[in-house]
Order: C-alpha cells, then sequence, then structure tokens
C-alpha cells in the first residue's frame, strides 16, 4: 500500500520509515512526489498533524500519514508545546531552540525541569476521512543544563533521562526508537497496518 508521509524533516522521515520497515506500507515522501508546506495553524498536535495529513492526500491523491511533536516544560507553563519547532522564532535552527530553552531554565534546580516530549501520528485514508487514526505517545525526562551528544535531532542534547543517565542525543536510532515518543506513536500505527486490510 502505497502512502504519503506528510514531512520535508529529513530527521523525522528516517525514524518513521525505520519503525515502519515490518509493515505492508510503501512510504512515499516528498522525494517522490511534492507536497506543499503547510502552515500549522492548529491549537494541539492532533490538530496539525490532521491539516499535515489532510493536504498531503488532497495533492497527491494517496492516504497520508503525518507527525506532529514537541516538548512541553511543565516549569514554563508547558511551552514550547506546539511551537517547539519555531521556539526561536520564524528561522528557528535545532540548536538556537536549545538555546533559548535552556536560557529560560537558567537557574532553574533540576527536579523543576521535568519536560515531556509528544507525539501524534495520524493516518488519513483520503481527504475528509472521517474516521482517521490516531496514535500518542509521550517521553517522560529533564532538561540538562547544557548540551550532550550528537545524534537526533531536534532537543534531544538538552533532554536528559534520569534512569540511563544519558540524553536522547546519546542514544543509538534503536536504542531512541525503542522508547522514544515517536517510538511509541508508530507503535500503534503499525499495529494498525499489520492488521488491517484498506
Amino acid at each position: 500500500m502505497k502512502i504519503i508521509l506528510a514531512s520535508k524533516n529529513q530527521d523525522k522521515i528516517k525514524e518513521i520509515q525505520k519503525i515502519l520497515t515490518n509493515t505492508n506500507v510503501e512510504l512515499k515522501t516528498f522525494h517522490d512526489i511534492n507536497i506543499p508546506e503547510v502552515e500549522e495553524t492548529g491549537a494541539s498536535f492532533v490538530e496539525n498533524a490532521i491539516l499535515k495529513a489532510r493536504s498531503a492526500s488532497i495533492t497527491t491523491g494517496l492516504p497520508a500519514i503525518a507527525d506532529d511533536s514537541g516538548i512541553e516544560v511543565k516549569y514554563i507553563n508547558y511551552q514550547p508545546g506546539v511551537k517547539s519547532a519555531r521556539y526561536s522564532g520564524e528561522n528557528a535552527t535545532n540548536e538556537s531552540n536549545n538555546k533559548k530553552l535552556l536560557e529560560e531554565l537558567s537557574g532553574v534546580p533540576h527536579e523543576k525541569r521535568n519536560a515531556c516530549y509528544r507525539c501524534v501520528i495520524v493516518f488519513m485514508r483520503f481527504p475528509n476521512d472521517p474516521f482517521p487514526v490516531i496514535s500518542l505517545g509521550s517521553w517522560e525526562g529533564f532538561i540538562s543544563e547544557r548540551p550532550n551528544g550528537s545524534n537526533g535531532f531536534g532537543y534531544d542534547p538538552i533532554f536528559y533521562l534520569p534512569n540511563l543517565k544519558k540524553t536522547a542525543a546519546q542514544l543509538t536510532d534503536i536504542e531512541k526508537n525503542k522508547i522514544s515518543h515517536r517510538g511509541k506513536a508508530l507503535k500503534g500505527i503499525e499495529k494498525y497496518f499489520l492488521n488491517e486490510t484498506i
């Protein structure tokens, strides 16, 4: 089954492709079919994922899968949240977003630096699918005081996992995909594809 993946984030594409390798899904990406950028105007991860999946399905005529994800830090009222990718402005980079978050938490003790990565994966069979498949994943940790590690992307270098004594950026891809927010959300989608004939 051919499905368009509604993302132009190469890191996300690689993670999603790896996790769905055991299904009957043939993922097409923007490398195969041109898809437009979608303005993420939703107030929630679910709304944004649906916007992206619907747009990609309209453009390509294919079923679509989309991800929306980010990090929440309770101490700063659950920000960055849906603004995670653009936290430091319109031309934000991973580095500038991490730098801003560390500045926001400057002087805050470890026990108040708890954070949660969130991920929503949406699968839509067609643009006006009234019953899209929605799978959620969360990953608890803390914001470290400085970046550490060179793997992963986004906030991974400052997302500290106390039980492993590592940041997410110090994990291998295999380790990360087993326990991450996206890995958990994709497990729900994977089960759907393995059990459904669409």
